[in-house]
């Protein structure tokens, strides 16, 4: 069977899409407050980086320890 011929081989049957329309944009009270809160008093402060703990040090142990190895550990 010969190659596939697809629409952009074939210059007579190209087909051309309708453009998308852009969509309105609405007003929005909140985009706009803000806006004039920022001329105002200008960009807030960028936030503070929490440095994570390790994973080890977070864990709880699930389980206590046995009376024996308590006993040895206060001697």
């Amino acid at each position: 069977m010969a190659a596939r011929l697809w629409r952009h081989d074939l210059p007579g049957m190209l087909l051309a899409m309708p453009k998308k329309h852009a969509k309105k944009k609405t007003f929005s009270t909140v985009k706009a407050v803000k806006a004039n809160a920022r001329k105002r008093v200008g960009q807030p402060r960028p936030e503070r980086v929490i440095v994570d703990t390790p994973r080890q040090e977070k864990r709880v142990e699930k389980h206590s320890k046995p009376l024996a190895k308590l006993l040895s550990e206060e001697e």
